[in-house]
C-alpha cells in the first residue's frame, strides 16, 4: 500500500506541476493553462479524468465538481467495481474456434438421442405394452419443451446452448422417473389381485403426490442456481426448470388420461400388462 500511495503522489505531483511526464497536458480549451488530468480507466473505458489540484496526498483522494447525488453515487459505484483485492495470475489460456461452439452442441445432441434411445428400449422390454404410454408422453414433452424453448429464445437472451442441452438431457431423467414411480405402483396393485381397469387410477393418486413433490426439489434447485449463477450455468438452470414443470404437465394432462383409458378398453383385455396376468374386470 505504501508503495502505491508513493506512485500516485509521485504521478499527481507531475500532473500538478504540468511536467512532460504528465499523461496529459494541462491545457483547457480555450489555450488556458491548468493542472493536468490523470484518467481513471475500468475495461478500457475512461470512467473519470480529475485535474490533479494538489501536489500529493496524505491517505484519501477525493474527486470533487459539479456532480448531482446520483452521478456522484453511480461514480462510487464505478470505482468500488474496480476494487479487487485479490491479485489474479493467468494460469491457463485457449484459443477456441468459432465452429467449436457448434460442434459441442451437436455433439451434445446426440448424445442426448443417443441416451434417450436406450432408455426407451430399456422401458420397453421392462413395461411392454404400456411402454406406448411413456413413447407418446416424451414424444409430447419432447414438442412442448421444443415450443417453451423457442418462446424463451425468441423472448430473451436465454438461446438454446450447450448448457441448455446439458439441462434437457438430465431433465429426461426426472421425466422418466415419474413413470417409474406410477407404473411400479401399478404393479404392485395387479400383484395384489386387483384389476388393471382398478388400479390404474388408485396407483395414480397415491403416486401423484411423490411425482410432483419430487419435481418441485428440482424446480427450487433450478431458481436457486439461476439466481446464485452467471453465465452458462444459468442457461442449464433455466432449462432444467422449464423441463421439469413441462414434465408435471404432460404427467397430469397426459400420462394420467392416456393410462386411464388404455386401462378401460379393449385393447387390454387378455394382454399381459408389466407381463403379469391382468385379472379380468
Amino acid at each position: 500500500r505504501a508503495d502505491g500511495q508513493d506512485a500516485w503522489n509521485s504521478l499527481a505531483t507531475q500532473c500538478f506541476n504540468q511536467a512532460p511526464t504528465c499523461p496529459s497536458t494541462g491545457i483547457d480549451a480555450n489555450g488556458a493553462s491548468r493542472p493536468g488530468q490523470i484518467a481513471i480507466v475500468l475495461d478500457g473505458i475512461v470512467q473519470s479524468a480529475p485535474s490533479v489540484n494538489v501536489p500529493t496526498f496524505d491517505e484519501f483522494v477525493s474527486i470533487t465538481g459539479s456532480f448531482s447525488q446520483e452521478e456522484a453515487e453511480q461514480l462510487a459505484d464505478v470505482l468500488n467495481r474496480g476494487a479487487f483485492p485479490v491479485e489474479v495470475t493467468p494460469q491457463e489460456a485457449r484459443t477456441v474456434s468459432a465452429s467449436a461452439g457448434g460442434d459441442s452442441l451437436r455433439a451434445a445432441i446426440i448424445a442426448g438421442l443417443i441416451d434417450l434411445a436406450l432408455v426407451l428400449t430399456f422401458l420397453v422390454f421392462y413395461y411392454r405394452l404400456l411402454a406406448l404410454v411413456i413413447i407418446g408422453g416424451l414424444l409430447v414433452w419432447g414438442m412442448t419443451v421444443y415450443s417453451a424453448a423457442a418462446f424463451i429464445s425468441g423472448a430473451t437472451n436465454y438461446a438454446l446452448r450447450l448448457a441448455g442441452v446439458t439441462g434437457i438431457i438430465v431433465a429426461i431423467g426426472v421425466t422418466v422417473d415419474s413413470y417409474v414411480v406410477f407404473f411400479e405402483r401399478m404393479k404392485d396393485e395387479i400383484r395384489n389381485g386387483s384389476t388393471l381397469r382398478n388400479a390404474a387410477p388408485r396407483s395414480f393418486k397415491s403416486t401423484w403426490r411423490t411425482i410432483w413433490s419430487a419435481d418441485l426439489v428440482s424446480i427450487l434447485g433450478a431458481l436457486i442456481l439461476f439466481s446464485l449463477s452467471v453465465g452458462s450455468v444459468r442457461g442449464f438452470a433455466l432449462y432444467l426448470g422449464i423441463t421439469t414443470m413441462c414434465d408435471l404437465f404432460v404427467c397430469f394432462f397426459f400420462t394420467r388420461p392416456a393410462v386411464l383409458l388404455l386401462a378401460r378398453s379393449k385393447f387390454m383385455v387378455g394382454k399381459r400388462a408389466f407381463g403379469l396376468e391382468v385379472a379380468s374386470s
